[in-house]
């Protein structure tokens, strides 16, 4: 009986309105009874609510393409071995279905395109034709990776992928030239429903949307390479025709026994992948798709990636977090600057390997190659943060130096190295990252000789000096910046008392009171210091973003940390559904600061008229906490010591001043980007209501 309490509480969960979050808490995954099963994947794709759109469907059966839908139909259904009246009835919803979506979205129907495979097994759960288009349509938008055709980034990101975890396996397949899509395209088209049972898909799909993770069919398709791998080796003298008619049937072999341990090793793998993998990519191969120069460019940066990129905040991050799970990405950084930049500042953590060796003096970059996988077994051994079996590259961010760069990560993948990664923009990223920290965080930086600074400071016209670094060389290449993020950590992520003033107040739908250094948050006053009043406002000029140095006394212990809402109830929303909500211009990774010091991971969203923002929640959920006109935006500041600390404060003119309602408080490692693009789409919205 207590076996089955699951169930009993999974029922009771549907009654209540459940979201994807209490399912997978509740199943964990396990397979799912099948008089639940309808109502469970409705809840975990968010339709269980969704209108009858097939309502709207006129009936006329009258696309181009017609004849090839309702033949190809006829011929999927004659495989499943129904009776001759399910046939019939099946075709016809079949036909119904594709015809309406493509009519919906203006689509064309293509033979193997996989929708006729993805729509069967929904069937057999026996809903009627409105349930089935909606889940049919949700699955589409949500685990179907956009640009799913041959030579597509689809396969590109794949092969990344293949590559980080089995260059060898990747090689011998780039040695014959097969190419991902030509095995794995209908994997990705269908969830594997093209090449599998329906027990098994019914089974595999049960654990997948408890998972919410769009990714997963990435590591599945994975697992299926890795566990056929002495497979493949052996048949490698094989004829290209014939590998590829193998890799394509491998999850024909999948039975309903080892579906969980399938799904198991496919979330231990994404374990072991960097996660930059999928918020880099989460655009490209999620977001809404379109013609535009900027699409076209993250495209362009998804086919000619040489490796898996790293994001400078995965990087900082992972080296100050205390990792209890040994099978956690740690990474071992690997500088590849010239030696000049390197001696200008470098991270203490970095293993110095200077690029330019490769080509000069071949002999010694094969002995600095041995010491660094030495360094890098060493550093394991101790369980130092600076040491991970995940090798992660960093150039200096420059054109004329990273090219070099890519010829040291080629080097290793040559050799079939396991886990090699690129940090995205270099060292200028890491630099950029640490801001007013570089001093605590960097070794021997030198303003005079640091190319950064040179360049930042021939782009401003006024600079805050740098301060370079003081701190006594050591020869433990590991301890210092270990010792840096851990201080860094308890600043930046503990209260912050020392440095924030971040007046909280509840807000409705009206305007709430704040309060500043000289004011009590009990007093819920709305006007402010009259320095503060005088502030410049976005009307008629051009954007100003200030560096202001702002009070910077405690919080007055009486005040309370209460989430704001401008203008809303608090909403739960999928990450990665909202994202690719058509209106979103960018979004900026963030940790929302509030009253008490605490720190929330959260996402700036910047939308043509509002400034939203997302907390995480876990599970791929997030709340959203705040939606502020851009318009009701008055002043941008940011600390001199921590520039990377920001505040937007919202209000509208009072006299010659400025009444400043209310405001937030963000941690963001871009700042500057992110200020910058705030400012320039509050002057649009300005301009617009003129």
């Amino acid at each position: 009986m207590e076996e089955n309490m699951w169930i009993i509480e999974l029922e009771s969960a549907l009654l209540d309105d459940c979201n994807v979050n209490d399912i997978y808490s509740i199943c964990r995954g396990k397979g799912l009874p099948e008089a639940l099963r309808p109502d469970v994947w409705q809840v975990c794709l968010d339709v269980r609510h969704k209108s009858d759109q097939m309502s709207l469907f006129n009936e006329i059966y009258d696309l181009p393409f017609q004849s090839q839908l309702r033949e190809d139909c006829q011929r999927h259904v004659d495989r499943m071995g129904n009776d001759e009246e399910d046939k019939v009835s099946v075709v016809s919803d079949l036909e119904s279905i594709i015809t309406f979506y493509c009519k919906n979205r203006n689509l064309q129907y293509e033979p193997e395109n996989g929708w006729i495979e993805l729509l069967l097994p929904l069937f057999a759960l026996k809903l009627n034709r409105s349930d089935t288009f909606n889940l049919f349509e949700a699955i589409r938008d949500t685990y179907i990776p956009k640009g799913c055709r041959p030579k597509g980034n689809v396969f590109h990101v794949f092969r990344l992928l293949l590559q980080y975890h089995d260059p060898e396996l990747c090689s011998l397949l780039d040695t014959k030239k097969i190419t991902p899509d030509l095995y794995s395209l209908t994997w990705f088209q269908s969830l594997f429903a093209s090449c599998s049972s329906l027990s098994v898909i019914i089974a595999m799909w049960d654990l997948y949307f408890q998972n919410a993770d769009p990714f997963m069919v990435f590591f599945l398709a994975l697992i299926i390479l890795i566990n056929g791998r002495e497979k493949i080796m052996q048949i490698k003298t094989s004829s290209k025709e014939e590998i590829i008619e193998f890799l394509i049937n491998m999850p024909c072999a999948l039975e309903l026994d080892d579906v969980w341990d399938f799904c198991s090793l496919a979330q231990y793998y994404a374990l072991k992948t960097p996660t930059s993998f999928k918020t880099d990519y989460l655009k490209a191969l999620y977001g809404k798709q379109n013609d535009s120069p900027r699409s076209q460019e993250e495209s362009n940066k998804v086919s000619q990636a040489l490796c898996l990129p790293v994001s400078v905040y995965e990087l900082v991050e992972n080296s100050a977090t205390e990792f209890p799970v040994s099978d956690s990405v740690r990474f071992f950084l690997v500088d590849c600057r010239p030696a000049e930049q390197y001696n200008s500042g470098h991270l203490s953590t970095a293993f110095h390997l200077d690029c330019n060796l490769m080509l000069q003096e071949p002999v010694a970059f094969a002995t600095a190659v041995q010491g660094l996988l030495t360094a890098q077994r060493q550093a394991i051994e101790v369980n130092s943060n600076a040491g991970g079996e995940h090798l992660c590259f960093m150039g200096s961010g420059r054109v004329e130096e990273d090219q070099y760069t890519h010829m040291v990560v080629a080097s290793f993948l040559q050799k079939n190295t396991h886990y090699v990664s690129l940090l995205t923009g270099g060292y200028a990223s890491i630099h950029d990252y640490f801001g007013d920290h570089m001093a605590d965080c960097l070794e021997d930086h030198n303003v005079r000789k640091c190319l950064v600074c040179q360049q930042h400071n021939s782009q401003q016209t006024k600079t805050v000096p740098l301060k370079a670094t003081a701190a006594a060389s050591s020869t433990d290449l590991f301890s210092k910046f270990s010792a840096a993020m851990k201080s860094k950590s308890a600043e930046v992520k503990g209260k912050l008392l020392d440095i924030i003033v971040n007046p909280s107040a509840s807000s409705g739908a009206a305007a709430s009171g704040v309060s500043n250094g000289s004011q009590s948050a009990a007093s819920q006053d709305h006007h402010v210091s009259p320095k503060e009043r005088k502030g410049k406002r976005y009307r008629s000029v051009a954007p100003v973003f200030s560096i202001d140095d702002e009070n910077e006394d405690a919080y007055d212990d009486a005040e309370r940390d209460t989430p704001k809402l401008a203008g809303d109830d608090k909403e739960i929303v999928n990450l990665n559904q909202y994202f690719k909500t058509a209106d979103i211009i960018n979004a900026f990774k963030c940790q929302e600061v509030h009253m008490s010091g605490y720190m929330y991971d959260s996402h700036l969203i910047i939308t043509p008229g509002q400034l939203v923002v997302l907390r995480e929640l876990g599970r791929g959920q997030a709340q959203i906490m705040v939606r502020r006109p851009l318009a009701s935006i008055v002043k941008i500041t940011a600390k001199k010591r921590h520039r990377d600390l920001i505040t937007f404060k919202y209000g509208f003119p009072d006299g010659e001043g400025l009444m400043i309602t209310d405001m937030d408080r963000f941690l963001i490692p871009n700042a500057a980007e992110a200020t910058a693009l705030v400012s320039k789409h509050i002057v649009q919205v300005l301009d617009n209501a003129k």
